[in-house]
């Protein structure tokens, strides 16, 4: 796969603390989802002067790319527009025509009202360019929830690991879901997935035809 890295994230001694990149191919994010958790490394530490044995986690979130949302159209139908003459102190009345809007977006409850321009006309314009707004920040909330609902709750410790990539004191990688393992780890770590992401998508179909069975 083609790989973009969007955001590189160094460690304060040696090596990475984050790295986030891109993968714009078909079927990206149903194939590599099953790559997401807590993947174990076990080596001999090349910072570590004594040549002591190491164990090291990482946290892989693997999420969709939403399409960001930069505009917002808001269908005529869903707003309802109430008219009414604009106040001021002490409840008086400063025109003496219904030149102030109250906007209220029918599918969310969002209300915006405008009474500080001189017609109705530009007060609806200044109502709906604030509404425009409110839905937009409404939306990208909407989005970063989906995000974070899809990517998981992923933390690198022991008890979550899902695979284990051991180069010392032996070479092993081992699937701890489906114990699909291999020898051949410099192979993997250069991205031989094939055998591993195979085995998992094969056990996520099993599980879900035997939910949808059950």
């Amino acid at each position: 796969y083609a790989v973009k890295v969007m955001d590189t994230s160094y460690a304060e001694e040696a090596g990475l603390k984050s790295v986030t990149f891109e993968v714009n191919v078909p079927y990206a994010y149903g194939n590599l989802s099953v790559e997401g958790g807590t993947h174990r490394l076990v080596r001999i530490s090349p910072f570590d002067n004594q040549g002591r044995r190491q164990t090291s986690f990482a946290a892989v979130e693997v999420i969709p790319l939403i399409e960001g949302t930069d505009s917002i159209d808001i269908p005529e139908n869903e707003l309802k527009i109430d008219v009414f003459r604009s106040s001021g102190p002490g409840g008086q009345s400063v025109n003496t025509t219904d030149s102030a809007v109250r906007m209220t977006h029918l599918p969310t409850g969002t209300v915006v009202s405008m009474q500080n321009e001189k017609s109705q006309i530009q007060n609806r314009a200044a109502a709906l360019r604030v509404m425009q707004s409110r839905l937009l920040l409404l939306k990208k909330a909407e989005e970063a929830a989906e995000r974070k609902e899809l990517a998981g709750d992923i933390k690198a410790s022991w008890g979550d690991q899902m695979r284990s990539y051991v180069l010392n004191p032996y070479q092993m990688v081992k699937d701890l879901r489906t114990n699909v393992e291999t020898s051949d780890t410099q192979g993997v770590l250069d991205g031989d997935l094939d055998a591993f992401m195979g085995a998992s998508l094969a056990q996520r179909v099993g599980a879900t035809r035997g939910a949808t069975e059950g």
